[in-house]
């Protein structure tokens, strides 16, 4: 097996002299893993020069860190003032407490739209004294909506992190349950939530003695909301599980019964979906998501996939004065970004999230846009929105980086997915100038990765630190910690 190494790579255990590309190729011939595609490039941004490249212009897998092209992007064009909006129409006014026709709510993809906002939206019309509507209530979302973008693995599209990315979003178009084993058999029970508008088959097992050779769950997803749970679970203990839904619209049209017929107001006619409001429609109730820097902020954090596709179609939108979609949602953000320069011509863009398989950028073209992040002051919020090291986000318990010297310095943006292992971001150290990297790991092989005792970017993180502290000394440099161009 290949020689694991952890904090012996340091300069005073490899006895390498400081020598730029010398000191970190031979470094390479070391931590780098032998099956995989990486590539390399780390910026001293004090002096603007490059401590090291290798591969910069090579394109592989971003993963997630496209959210950091998203959060410029949507940043750019949409601006900081942008919100998602829920509105509630009607042609007629309340009078005597009654609509005397049909009213209609106009969704427009809010990624963070709950249950109970829409309950606050009726609550608006309660307020005005409405509470009878004798026509019909519509529901006014896109149509032929593209739901999924080219690309998503099909395995992944019943996971919550995958939900449908539509104009009807509530509660993320996701399900939460609990797969949990029957006594004195193998045999499972699944508890969902009874008021949740979707139905599952299940006919799973628990292989609580761990005898099975092929043991895994299968969720196959129907029309309609439907669900079929089969299979086998190793283990004993009960689990969590997270169902995307299938049909948003659907979903959106049965959970808003439910909320009608717990509200105050009485509907005389039916429930259905349209997809354009009718002319001379007058706004009678609203509700507004956060605004852009605070959604950003979740999805920079979290690496939320579905606020990340929402703002990507938003940007369609804008862009194309048109419905919003994966294929033009993703040319505005390319075209928006060029704008910015940042060059992006053999970069393959095909959504916001990462999640596509289709997704070609270069460490190059992320550098590029940490750099714009870094010197314009329009984007420097985002580097506080930026997970960090052993604190926030999906740095916080990343092995390696909750421990010094990484710990609380490293400021960046994963980027994982099935044997992709990224990161992009920012040192910051009291002993030396600010540090912008990019380490793309593709083709990672799942036994390597659980074999090793340090990911590769944090191994080489390590080094950089101490080679750049290194060097400072030697050239007698008194570097201080700089701050984003404001």
């Amino acid at each position: 097996m290949r020689p694991l190494v952890n904090a012996c790579f340091l300069l005073s255990c490899l006895s390498l002299p400081v020598l730029g590309d010398d000191y970190f190729n031979n470094l390479l011939s070391i931590i780098k893993p032998p099956h995989s595609h990486t590539a390399i490039i780390a910026t001293n941004l004090v002096t603007g020069n490059i401590i090291f490249e290798q591969n910069p212009d090579t394109l592989l897998l971003p993963a997630s860190t496209m959210k950091l092209l998203t959060a410029v992007a949507a940043t750019s064009s949409l601006g900081n003032e942008f919100r998602f909006s829920t509105r509630v129409y009607s042609r007629f006014p309340i009078k005597d407490g009654v609509i005397a026709g049909d009213v209609y709510i106009s969704f427009s993809g809010d990624p963070t739209l709950k249950t109970q906002d829409l309950r606050s939206l009726l609550s608006q019309l309660t307020e005005q004294g409405l509470y009878r509507i004798e026509g019909s209530l519509y529901l006014i979302g896109q149509a032929n909506e593209q739901l999924q973008a080219p690309g998503w693995v099909w395995d992944d599209l019943g996971i919550c992190y995958a939900a449908p990315v539509s104009s009807f979003v509530l509660n993320r178009n996701c399900v939460h349950g609990k797969l949990s084993p029957k006594l004195a058999s193998n045999q499972s029970q699944l508890s969902v939530p009874g008021y949740i508008p979707i139905s599952i088959t299940n006919t799973s097992v628990f292989d609580k003695s761990g005898i099975e050779k092929f043991c895994q769950l299968d969720l196959q997803r129907l029309p309609g909301n439907h669900f079929s749970l089969s299979g086998c679970y190793s283990g004993s203990q009960a689990i969590k599980l997270a169902i995307a839904i299938t049909d948003p619209g659907l979903f959106m049209q049965e959970s808003m019964s439910q909320i009608l017929k717990s509200s105050k107001i009485l509907l005389k006619g039916h429930i259905s979906i349209k997809h354009q409001l009718p002319t001379q429609a007058r706004l009678i109730a609203a509700h507004d998501s956060a605004p852009l820097p605070d959604l950003l902020g979740i999805m920079l954090i979290k690496s939320d996939n579905l606020i990340a596709d929402s703002l990507l179609k938003q940007l369609g939108t804008k862009n194309y004065q048109g419905p919003g979609n994966f294929s033009n949602g993703s040319r505005a953000l390319k075209d928006v970004l060029s704008g910015e320069g940042i060059v992006l011509t053999h970069a393959q863009i095909v959504d916001g999230s990462g999640l596509s398989r289709y997704n070609l950028l270069s460490a190059r073209q992320l550098s590029q846009v940490l750099h714009l992040i870094y010197t314009d002051s329009r984007f420097a919020q985002l580097i506080d929105s930026l997970p960090v090291a052993g604190v926030s986000g999906t740095l916080k318990y990343k092995a390696s980086f909750n421990k010094p010297p990484l710990l609380k310095h490293v400021m960046a943006k994963t980027g994982s997915m099935q044997g992709v292992d990224n990161l992009a971001g920012f040192i910051r150290s009291e002993t030396q100038g600010d540090t912008l990297f990019v380490i793309l790991e593709n083709g990672q092989s799942p036994l390597e990765k659980k074999q090793q005792r340090a990911p590769f970017s944090a191994l080489f993180l390590h080094s950089l630190m101490d080679n750049t502290l290194a060097q400072e000394s030697q050239a007698g440099s008194a570097l201080t910690p700089s701050s984003p161009a404001n």
